[in-house]
This record gives structure tokens, C-alpha cells and sequence, in this order.
């Protein structure tokens, strides 16, 4: 198992960890085990590309919208040829 040190935490939160532990009668090591397991397994995992693109532009580009027109690529210029 991996070891996990934890600085300048605020004595608020320091306090009611303390006291949270008090109440579940485990120590604020597992008290904060406890937290960091339950946070975790909740966490979802965030969506792929293509749906989050396709969730944030769904209120502006519906059925009617159009892509406009593609042309053909101009050809570069070739900085290397005689003026």
C-alpha cells in the first residue's frame, strides 16, 4: 500500500476531521481513508471528445444548421523561387 502525507491542512479542517472520526470511532487516518474512498467511487469518468463537444454546441446547432461551404486549399507560396 502507498503512504499519503497530507500538509498545511487548516486547523478547521484538521478539527472536524478529528471530530468526524470521534463520531464513526476510527482514527483520522481512516477517517480520511473513508472520505477519499467515498469521493472516489462516485467520481464519474468525464465523457469522451466527440460527446462533450457535441453536449456543449447542442442548444446552437440543431437539425438546421449548415456547415458552409468548403473550397479547395490554395497552393503556398514557395518562398525559394526567383522574384
Amino acid at each position: 500500500m502507498a503512504a499519503l502525507t497530507l500538509r498545511n491542512i487548516d486547523d478547521a479542517t484538521k478539527a472536524a476531521l478529528r471530530i468526524r472520526a470521534a463520531q464513526h470511532g476510527v482514527s483520522m487516518e481512516e477517517e480520511a481513508r473513508r472520505i477519499l474512498r467515498e469521493a472516489l467511487s462516485r467520481a464519474t469518468p468525464p465523457a469522451q471528445l466527440g460527446q462533450r463537444l457535441r453536449d456543449r454546441f447542442a442548444g446552437v446547432a440543431d437539425e438546421g444548421f449548415e456547415l458552409p461551404e468548403r473550397h479547395a486549399l490554395r497552393t503556398p507560396p514557395d518562398w525559394d523561387a526567383p522574384a
